[in-house]
């Protein structure tokens, strides 16, 4: 429910008593951090400095991190979430795109409400998306997922998505779903002079993101990176999901997915991929020499049968990895926290017990993902300077008290309470509630899109 003094900023709050885990290599039992505003102002063991303070938090029984960043995901999908469920990603795909066509301002709105408020309630503080379906009857479909997330109050990263390679043409998605070259890249230049904000502390910086090689002409990802380059913003697409993407490259470009993308452009620190879970060793050493960033997403890769990615692999070859829900459709949780706690179950499950330890994942969680965003020196750690983007976490119930290490009870128990989640230095979740919409009317408002939405997608 909406609380009277949700979402402002106290000028000077002090967190006492927490296990802080920085990140960075430093824990600190019984440690403080004190926040000035929208930044970190000191971090410590014992009480914070005597002073005066606008609230003191007393976090005794808790684990501080930084806030999740979550580096993959299509908000909208939220409204269309337990649709088939037992299918591959081509299937899947196919069943649903006559469900999103159907999309429109106030489903995207209502949608990206319902999972950004989740995504709060998992310990996420920045999300990207990844957004790539526009109708042509469907309004400001980008404005409505970025108004969400300001009201939600989460920092923002989202992409404006395109596909222009429909199934007339030897694409997978239905021709009405696509649309023409030059209307993509002039929508794309005028999102980023819109909505881009490059200047430190942004709650809102935009990417380009042509959809993936099944969807979209190499025309169209080669001119989408020169347009991002000299518009200065990022890069990202799906690469390498399954073994029906192979094929179709090898088939269509006759090269491997990564082979592809890399001749048009698309490596490089300023590139982030979705999945890439079908690597060959050179695929892999190419990512990692050019510094390219990989967002994992375990769980909808489990859910769609995608298979595991090398995740131990890439970082040891020097890629940048960052964890990442996916949309809702795929993974209808969308709860990261469980999705820091699958990288490690998954990659153990590849390659042993050493494969990813827990600190090493809930650093993907964070620092991983910000480095993904080129914001990892504003976010994803605790240290003096950056800003307050923190998730405080309860362990002293029944089902954590008594494991041993702390950050171990986090990533592979049960997720555990958030007892308060803060963004920017304000409060957006305080005891598992969302304090800046009412997630009763925005769940009832779900449910009513999503069957406006199947029923007229027959």
């Amino acid at each position: 429910m909406q609380q009277p003094n949700a979402g402002r900023t106290a000028s000077r709050v002090a967190i006492e008593g927490a296990h802080v885990v920085t990140v960075t290599g430093e824990e600190i039992p019984g440690g403080h951090v004190v926040v000035e505003g929208e930044r970190i102002a000191a971090v410590g063991p014992g009480p914070a400095p005597a002073g005066s303070y606008d609230r003191r938090v007393d976090a005794r029984g808790c684990l501080l991190t930084p806030g999740l960043v979550n580096t993959h995901h299509h908000l909208y999908q939220w409204v269309t979430r337990g649709l088939a469920v037992d299918h591959t990603l081509f299937e899947w795909l196919t069943t649903l795109y006559p469900v999103w066509a159907g999309i429109d301002e106030h489903a995207v709105h209502t949608g990206a409400t319902g999972a950004l408020s989740a995504l709060a309630l998992s310990g996420c503080t920045t999300t990207t998306d990844h957004h790539y379906v526009f109708p042509r009857e469907g309004g400001d479909v980008l404005g409505a997922e970025i108004r969400a997330a300001q009201q939600v109050g989460l920092r923002f990263h989202p992409t404006r998505g395109s596909m222009d390679l429909g199934r007339s043409a030897g694409g997978l998605p239905p021709d009405h779903v696509v649309s023409d070259r030059d209307e993509i890249l002039a929508a794309s230049a005028d999102a980023v002079a819109r909505w881009h904000d490059p200047s430190p502390g942004s709650m809102l910086r935009i990417a380009l993101a042509p959809c993936s090689p099944f969807s979209v002409t190499p025309e169209l990802m080669r001119e989408s990176a020169a347009l991002a380059r000299e518009l200065g913003v990022r890069l990202h697409t799906h690469l390498a999901e399954t073994d029906d993407e192979e094929a179709y490259c090898r088939e269509r470009f006759g090269a491997t997915p990564t082979e592809y993308v890399a001749d048009l452009g698309w490596t490089g620190p300023d590139v982030w991929f979705a999945h890439t879970v079908h690597l060959d060793d050179e695929a892999v050493k190419t990512i990692g020499a050019t510094g390219t960033g990989v967002a994992h997403c375990p769980t909808s890769n489990g859910r769609l049968g995608a298979g595991i990615a090398r995740v131990r692999d890439l970082v040891d070859a020097g890629a940048r990895v960052g964890i990442g829900v996916d949309g809702a459709a795929s993974n209808e949780g969308t709860h990261l926290l469980e999705d820091v706690k699958h990288a490690v179950l998954f990659a153990r499950a590849a390659g042993g017990p050493r494969a990813l330890s827990v600190r090493e994942a809930l650093e993907l969680g964070t620092l991983g993902g910000a480095r993904l965003l080129g914001r990892e020196d504003e976010i994803g750690s605790i240290e003096t300077g950056k800003l307050a983007d923190l998730a405080l976490w309860r362990l002293d119930g029944f089902r954590h008290r008594d494991v041993a290490d702390p950050v171990a009870a986090l990533v592979l128990g049960t997720p555990p309470p958030l007892e308060l989640l803060l963004v920017h230095g304000r409060p957006v979740v305080e005891k598992d509630t969302v304090l800046t919409v009412d997630t009763d009317a925005v769940a009832a408002e779900c449910a009513a899109v999503h069957r406006d939405l199947v029923s007229r997608a027959g």
